[in-house]
């Protein structure tokens, strides 16, 4: 899969991948991007106000398209994932602080899809019900706009907020 972007975080070494001094963990990620029109289905997040593509973390076990397939559901409640097509990975190298790990690499495959119309109700984690989340329609280019100013005046913004607004203008150039 194409490599759409690798940003390191400015809080650790300005090449991860040389230092050798830190201990990584390696995090695999699916995101899906579902989109007719300029609509697009993504989580809002009350907890850091912004605009994310639904997805998470790959299981041990499960390939992407499984992964993909098993969030989406999780997130959203869609139902018959299909014509599923490989759109680009993000990766990022991120502070970690768990386990006497220093950073986080994670790698974020992102694919276009189609979903049935009509969606279940979302299967949350703990974590996402207490951050607010929820699965919304929105125009991409509303979507875009907001999660900037979140970016330039919020304080409490979450640490994936540049990523997403990130592959939100790239599928805006590529795909609309």
């Amino acid at each position: 899969m194409r490599l759409l972007a690798s940003t390191v975080h400015p809080d650790i070494h300005p090449n991860p991948k040389e230092d050798l001094s830190t201990k990584r963990i390696l995090r695999l990620a699916t995101r899906g991007i579902i989109i007719r029109g300029e609509q697009i289905l993504l989580l809002f997040t009350q907890r850091y106000h912004d605009y994310s593509l639904p997805g998470g973390g790959i299981d041990d076990g499960e390939d992407n398209i499984s992964g993909l397939i098993r969030e989406l559901r999780e997130e959203t409640g869609a139902k018959n994932v299909h014509n599923i097509q490989e759109f680009g990975c993000y990766e990022e190298f991120r502070p970690w602080y768990k386990n006497d790990i220093n950073i986080m690499q994670m790698k974020s495959f992102c694919y276009v899809c189609d979903i049935d119309q009509e969606l279940e109700t979302p299967q949350f984690e703990q974590h996402e019900i207490q951050n607010g989340m929820h699965p919304i329609w929105i125009n991409i280019h509303d979507a875009i706009k907001h999660n900037e100013e979140t970016m330039a005046s919020n304080p409490k913004k979450g640490l994936s907020i540049e990523r997403e607004t990130f592959l939100l203008k790239r599928i805006v150039e590529e795909l609309l």
